[in-house]
């Protein structure tokens, strides 16, 4: 199953558990909901890896989180256009979607994550020196929380209120 593209329209929200992954070339920052995808918290950070053992990882979270539907962060250009990043972003969303049956993959656009993730943590008194452990993961925070608080909710549990 391929890769949903970030210009798709959104599929009915499905209740249930969220992981939002961000691509690096060095490490891949992962991020999981709570069972009722309102809030994105900080889960792992994965070394990618030639033999793509952090593919298999992911597939086991998703797995053992229990995970209904994995984003993965679209880096485009500030222009919108997509560059070696994007490619390689994408690349790596259909090798992850190739592992995980039908769990559906989403991209979505990310511009500025690893910029407002880092702006974040230095709020919270994290020098960048300290930053480079948690980074990533700050930046899946970042990119899975937005697409969380961008989806409509439906039914009588949506945001409190009734259908």
């Amino acid at each position: 199953m391929p890769a949903e593209d970030a210009g798709n329209a959104a599929p009915a929200w499905v209740p249930g558990r969220r992981l939002g992954v961000d691509v690096g070339t060095v490490r891949v920052g992962v991020a999981v909901s709570d069972a009722t995808g309102m809030l994105a918290s900080p889960l792992v950070t994965l070394r990618r890896a030639k033999d793509q053992s952090d593919l298999d990882r992911l597939a086991e979270l998703v797995v053992t989180e229990e995970v209904v539907e994995v984003v993965v962060g679209l880096p485009k250009h500030l222009s919108g256009a997509s560059g070696a990043s994007a490619r390689d972003a994408s690349a790596y969303a259909e090798a992850l979607a190739s592992r995980i049956g039908n769990v559906p993959v989403h991209l979505v656009d990310e511009r500025l994550s690893t910029v407002t993730a880092a702006s974040h943590l230095r709020a919270g008194g994290i020098t960048a020196r300290n930053q480079r452990s948690v980074i990533d993961q700050a930046a899946a925070v970042v990119i899975l929380q937005s697409h969380l608080d961008g989806r409509p909710r439906t039914g009588p549990d949506a945001w409190g209120r009734h259908s």
